[in-house]
């Protein structure tokens, strides 16, 4: 039994379809990030950084988005959610996962919070959103040339992770909706049963 210390529509909605579609029995903790409930010293005791996800795994918290749905598609190979090592998709599989944590989700950190940056609030949100923007078009390239997932043929978790950061870009002034290719991976994924039943529990709209 796995615990997901989650908020709606933030980071952990990754884990949360990730979990979803892995079948894996889970319980959910939610954390009232508006009431500051990260800051206070129980979840600091799971989470040192104040952040959500955090997924109790086999008694000991875990961290960081990617790295969970990575760990949860390896703990359950049966649901096929990552290429296995030694196949030909997996040096695209790392390389993408990686792609998205460290270039395209620390860019919404920026747009969201651009105070944290230091600068110019307005040209740190410009900045941001031309980074994003550049790598919509790089995700939609792919997958025009090798479609229609991002792996071409096999859905897995780096289609959830990209439908996330998709929807979270629906309030900029260029959202990933936009781009026909990137629209149709979201509304394959979107369409799936996980991800409908993740966003029911936690209370988000339809999207997209």
């Amino acid at each position: 039994m796995y615990t997901l210390h989650y908020a709606p529509g933030a980071a952990s909605q990754l884990v949360h379809v990730t979990l979803l579609e892995c079948g894996a029995p889970y319980h959910l903790e939610r954390v009232d990030l508006e009431g500051g409930q990260q800051h206070g010293a129980a979840y600091r005791a799971l989470n040192p950084h104040g952040h959500v996800p955090t997924l109790v795994v086999d008694g000991h918290p875990q961290h960081e988005c990617a790295a969970l749905a990575m760990l949860l598609a390896e703990r359950h190979p049966e649901a096929a959610l990552a290429p296995l090592p030694g196949t030909a998709q997996r040096a695209d599989y790392l390389e993408l996962m990686l792609y998205l944590a460290n270039s395209v989700q620390p860019a919404f950190r920026h747009w969201f919070y651009p105070q944290e940056a230091g600068g110019d609030p307005a040209a740190i949100k410009d900045a941001a959103a031309a980074r994003i923007e550049s790598a919509w078009q790089h995700l939609a390239a792919r997958l025009e040339s090798a479609g229609p997932w991002l792996l071409g043929d096999t859905f897995g978790v780096v289609d959830i992770y990209a439908a996330m950061l998709m929807r979270w870009s629906r309030h900029l002034p260029r959202p990933a909706l936009a781009c026909a290719p990137l629209a149709d991976l979201a509304a394959r994924v979107t369409a799936r049963p996980a991800w409908r039943r993740a966003a029911e529990i936690e209370g988000l709209p339809a999207w997209p």
